[in-house]
């Protein structure tokens, strides 16, 4: 245990003091220690994932424990972690606090070994009263910065709360089975016979009760199945994409959008991305599933440097963002993010539809998607565009109902999915 939280200690200090993203961070500790064992692996991503995500109510616990303000902030991480295994992981209380301590004393810090130890006993003595007392703030009764907190409430005032506990929920393990290589009744028999527990969710999807890695999910590396969240899977089938279509994916990476578009139909498609690294995802995931497209490493906002001037029937959408909708699945979002970068998503967005408009076919179809949860990217991005565009249809929503009182088209995370805004556009 010791090794394991002192290197998620360094992983969580990595992303709350010096703004890394938790993927990378959590990567390059991993990658340091080789010698790791796939346990080791685990706990040390869990101790990441969850002090990230229950962090700021932590915050609130640790100040109340402390008699005076504690400048070391690895010290600082390391009290969060173990917080975190104290109150969220079935850990031995005494292991923890043990391995707590011996950690602090490899800081070096003067009476850090005497700190940890009072500070982490106390809470185990006084716990109930003092998330009782904590949760008093909002930002640790919901574990979100404050400026989250009141968007979300401005926008979804019946439903803010409901948002705001499913992304610190674990997430729904949803695959997307392979049409064009098993039905999805016969891939339910199939996890049946490997005794994994699993139903059936939307038009393609299987939801197991369980989380697995991917190794161990059944005939994932022959392409018979993709670990897809069930909100994501609504993209493809809504752009309605047909045999023989010219088709662009225009924000493709990692592929699970581009690879369903291709297990529904047999399409002339371009997968687009401006990152080459992501873009050989896209490619990996298409040869696993035995499907085929033209990829282009490019910027979707400078098509002169990549379009053949041929335009697109259907084109997707699936925009840079905040990524608020997905914040279970990558809780450093709530470490990373700032109010002011909403407006600066939301620009950014704007100029690619703009742009991206212009490549579609008169008649043709253009599915704009984010997986955020703020309106000024969703909704509000739409009816801006609308307002501008005369040419633009907005086509009736035919996907899971929004929650009352939310904008046509917005998925809130619940137990089922992530948080996702689509809109279909038609060009007159």
């Amino acid at each position: 245990m010791l090794e394991t939280q002192r290197l998620a200690t360094s992983v969580v200090a990595a992303v709350i003091d010096d703004g890394r993203n938790l993927n990378a961070a959590l990567a390059a500790a991993l990658a340091r220690h080789p010698d790791l064992v796939s346990s080791q692996r685990a706990t040390i991503t869990d101790l990441t994932y969850g002090t990230l995500r229950f962090g700021m109510q932590l915050d609130a616990v640790l100040d109340r424990l402390l008699t005076a303000p504690l400048r070391d902030r690895t010290l600082r991480r390391l009290l969060l972690v173990a917080l975190y295994q104290l109150q969220y992981t079935r850990a031995a209380p005494y292991a923890v606090v043990d391995h707590a301590v011996r950690c602090a004393a490899a800081l070096g810090a003067p009476r850090a070994k005497t700190l940890v130890n009072a500070v982490l006993r106390n809470f185990l003595r006084q716990r109930e009263a003092l998330l009782a007392q904590s949760a008093q703030k909002e930002t640790a009764r919901y574990a979100y910065p404050q400026w989250w907190i009141e968007k979300l409430r401005a926008q979804y005032p019946q439903h803010y709360a409901s948002a705001l506990l499913a992304g610190n929920t674990h997430p729904p393990f949803t695959l997307r089975v392979n049409g064009r290589r098993i039905a999805r009744d016969a891939y339910l028999a199939l996890l049946a016979q490997h005794q994994i527990a699993a139903a059936a969710v939307g038009d393609r999807g299987v939801r197991l009760e369980r989380a697995l890695p991917v190794e161990r999910v059944p005939g994932f590396d022959a392409g018979l199945a993709s670990v897809q969240d069930a909100g994501a899977q609504l993209a493809a089938p809504l752009l309605d994409a047909r045999d023989g279509m010219r088709v662009l994916d225009a924000c493709a990476a990692p592929g699970g959008k581009t690879t369903h578009l291709l297990e529904l139909a047999d399409l002339d498609l371009t997968a687009l991305d401006c990152d080459a690294a992501r873009l050989e995802r896209v490619q990996q995931n298409l040869a696993r599933l035995g499907l085929s497209a033209k990829l282009i490493c490019g910027d979707a906002g400078r098509p002169e440097t990549w379009w053949d001037g041929r335009p697109f029937d259907r084109i997707l959408a699936d925009v840079p963002c905040s990524a608020s909708g997905v914040v279970r699945r990558h809780p450093d979002i709530k470490w990373l993010r700032r109010a002011a970068d909403i407006a600066q998503f939301a620009s950014r967005q704007r100029a690619l539809l703009d742009v991206l408009w212009r490549l579609l076919a008169s008649g043709g179809k253009l599915l704009y998607t984010t997986c955020s949860v703020f309106q000024e990217e969703n909704a509000q991005q739409i009816a801006d565009f609308l307002a501008c565009h005369p040419d633009a249809n907005l086509l009736p929503w035919s996907g899971i109902p929004a929650p009352a009182g939310a904008p046509e088209g917005q998925l809130l995370p619940d137990h089922e999915h992530d948080g996702f805004f689509y809109a279909l556009l038609q060009k007159i």
